[in-house]
């Protein structure tokens, strides 16, 4: 993910959770408003609760990650945010890809 594709201003982040489409599953929420530009932008967030930092942006890194190797599966002309929920910390990589995949595929904006 490069980083002209992040959501980073607190205004925008807090202003796609209020008004996004919801779709959440036991480990991640993901919010999304559809918008004018052609590209995609993603906000990554995980509470304080999830664990220290050094896990918390491990989290971060793999779900990068995930999205960089997934991006058919996310629709153009949006913002997404995705919340870690606490039981990501149990996850193996490949699972945590597996439960994102789903939750992306039973999204209702397609």
């Amino acid at each position: 993910m490069k980083k002209r594709e992040i959501v980073k201003s607190n205004e925008l982040f807090n202003q796609i959770i209020a008004k996004g489409n919801k779709v959440s599953n036991k480990y991640f929420i993901i919010y999304s408003v559809k918008k004018e530009e052609i590209k995609n932008n993603y906000g990554i967030a995980v509470g304080k609760k999830v664990g220290k930092a050094v896990i918390r942006n491990r989290i971060k890194r793999k779900v990068r990650n995930i999205i960089d190797n997934n991006r058919f599966l996310f629709s153009n002309y949006h913002n997404y945010i995705i919340i870690c929920k606490r039981d990501i910390v149990s996850l193996t990589y490949q699972e945590m890809e597996l439960s994102l995949q789903k939750l992306l595929n039973n999204k209702g904006e397609n």
